[in-house]
C-alpha cells in the first residue's frame, strides 16, 4: 500500500480522511472499538489495508514509506530514467530520422498521445473509481443500479438524483469520485 491520501468508513460515515499516517490512528481506534471499517484510496477507491496489530506507534511503523529510487542510467536530476523500448527495425529508422534523435521523438510521441487521451482516460479512472467505491459501500442501497447506470451514462443530474437518499457521506463520497465523469463534451447533462 502506498497511497497519498484515503478516506476511512465506519459503517456509513468518514471516520477520517487524507494522509495514511493521518488516517491510521483513526481506524486503529476504531478497530480496538470493534468498528467494521473500510479504507478507499482517494485516486482509484481501492481498498486500502493497515497491518493494525499492536499499538498506534507499531502501527505507525508500519506504514510504507517512500523508497528514494536507484541511480541509473538517464538524468536522474532532472526525473528522466533509462529504459528498454522494443520496436521494429522500421520504426528505429524512422526514429533515427527525426530531429532530435529517437529520445526527442519518443518524448514528443507521448506527450502529443497524453494530451488526445487525457480527457478520455479522466473520465474512465473517474467512473471506475467512483463504481469501485459504490459496489463496496452502497451496493445494497436503493438506488444503486440507476446511480451506475447514470454515471456509465454520463448523467450527472440522474445520477445526483439516485444518491441523494444515500447516507451523507456515503453520497458525498460517491459524488466526489464521480467528478471526473462528467468533464466530457459528450453525454453529461
Amino acid at each position: 500500500m502506498l497511497t497519498e491520501s484515503c478516506t476511512a468508513f465506519s459503517g456509513d460515515r468518514v471516520l477520517a480522511s487524507g494522509a495514511p499516517s493521518r488516517v491510521v490512528a483513526a481506524v486503529k481506534a476504531a478497530h480496538d472499538a470493534g468498528e467494521a471499517v473500510l479504507v478507499f484510496d482517494d485516486a482509484d477507491a481501492r481498498i486500502v489495508e493497515f497491518d493494525l496489530r499492536g499499538d498506534p506507534g507499531d502501527v505507525l511503523a508500519r506504514l510504507p514509506s517512500e523508497t528514494v529510487p536507484k541511480r541509473g542510467p538517464g538524468r536522474p536530476r532532472l526525473g528522466v530514467t533509462a529504459r528498454e523500448v522494443t520496436l521494429l527495425p522500421r520504426h528505429w529508422a524512422w526514429l533515427a530520422a527525426q530531429p532530435g534523435g529517437a529520445s526527442v521523438a519518443l518524448r514528443k510521441l507521448v506527450e502529443n498521445a497524453l494530451r488526445v487521451a487525457d480527457g478520455p482516460d479522466q473520465v474512465r479512472r473517474s467512473r471506475e473509481a467512483a463504481y469501485r467505491f459504490m459496489t463496496a459501500a452502497a451496493g445494497n442501497r436503493p438506488g444503486y443500479e440507476e446511480a451506475t447506470r447514470a454515471m456509465f451514462a454520463g448523467s450527472k443530474h440522474a445520477f445526483d438524483a439516485s444518491v441523494e437518499t444515500w447516507p451523507a457521506d456515503v453520497s458525498n463520497y460517491a459524488r466526489r469520485l464521480a467528478e471526473g465523469s462528467w468533464n466530457n463534451d459528450q453525454g453529461a447533462d
